[in-house]
């Protein structure tokens, strides 16, 4: 069927490309902070393991609005870890950092995946694609909070 919502055929893969860059960093950030909640150590263990805990939980919900949003606008969304990985620019470590250095690494995770949000609010704002801006600007909240709790742990 046709996909008729007010948004031309390039508005909406100008939206798609914008939001791919964004399910692929956050597809990464995911995959790391439950890396490092299975494998934390040290004195601040169980705040940590509790603290990455909620973060992989609320990316994972995350990925699945982006993807249904990828969806409505008429484009099928990446689904395999090495298609989605395509997209992202965190890359996964080399061993287990300690928990410092965990703490670090997800903070700037969070900056990467808020700079990525912001480039595709800029985008989608382009497209004339407001639902998609919504969208990105509570994720850019999101992403800009948890940052800041983690330079907070450190």
């Amino acid at each position: 069927m046709a996909i008729e919502i007010g948004l031309s055929d390039a508005s909406r893969e100008q939206s798609v490309k914008a939001l791919k860059r964004v399910l692929g960093e956050t597809y990464a950030l995911y995959s790391k902070t439950h890396g490092y909640h299975w494998n934390v150590t040290g004195p601040n263990f169980q705040s940590l393991h509790t603290m990455f805990m909620t973060q992989y939980t609320e990316l994972w919900n995350a990925l699945d609005e982006i993807a249904e949003r990828i969806r409505a606008l008429g484009a099928f969304a990446p689904g395999a870890s090495a298609e989605l990985l395509e997209f992202a620019t965190i890359g996964p470590d080399n061993g287990v950092p300690d928990a410092p250095d965990m703490v670090a690494n997800l903070a700037k995770g969070h900056e990467t995946l808020a700079r990525a949000i912001r480039d595709g609010i800029e985008s989608a704002e382009t497209a004339g694609d407001d639902v998609t801006v919504d969208l990105l600007t509570q994720r850019a909240t999101i992403a800009d909070k948890t940052a800041w709790m983690l330079r907070a742990s450190a």
